[in-house]
């Protein structure tokens, strides 16, 4: 195994810790889970360049890369609506999403296609981080400017998921016709 390989490993490994940090009941939890999130989230960046630059880029982690962002953004997204932070149809939005765009990539690698993610998909993957991080923390800095950053963040991540949701089908609306032939 790689290291790029090994690093989105620990990226998944730390799922359950930065969960555990959510829930434990010591003063200032959230902070320790951001924390964890945040070193999980350069993970991704760091990943993603190591594979790229080394020519390191396997099919485990063209597989396993967008499963542990997934898990990552997914758990998080549950607990801030668990705590009451964030509204459930948002997430419901954002994990629709997630699941027709997998199911696209699934499609289109049984035909032998392989999709790469679209800018705006990096963009929404950014936004929901921030969010996510601006959430976990209160809206740190920004609250004392009254400027509801987290808010306008997780709303900006929204948008962006449905765009680059759109985006996505509308560039490979192809993958799902039946007479498909190269």
């Amino acid at each position: 195994m790689n290291l790029p390989n090994k690093i989105t490993l620990i990226r998944v490994l730390l799922v359950p810790v930065f969960i555990v940090l959510f829930y434990v009941n010591i003063e200032n939890h959230l902070t320790y889970a951001a924390i964890i999130f945040i070193i999980a989230s350069l993970t991704d960046a760091l990943d993603g360049y190591i594979a790229r630059s080394r020519n390191l880029v396997t099919k485990f982690g063209k597989f396993m890369d967008p499963l542990a962002d997934k898990i990552l953004v997914t758990a998080a997204f549950v607990l801030l609506v668990e705590i009451g932070k964030i509204p459930g149809w948002i997430v419901i939005i954002i994990l629709a999403r997630e699941f027709a765009i997998t199911g696209f990539r699934v499609i289109a690698a049984s035909e032998g296609i392989t999709i790469a993610a679209s800018s705006l998909g990096k963009f929404k993957t950014v936004a929901q981080l921030i969010a996510i991080i601006l959430l976990l923390l209160d809206n740190i800095i920004f609250s004392k400017l009254n400027i509801p950053m987290d808010v306008i963040m997780l709303y900006i991540s929204l948008v962006m998921t449905v765009l680059s949701g759109i985006d996505y089908i509308y560039k490979n609306i192809n993958t799902l016709k039946s007479d498909n032939k190269r």
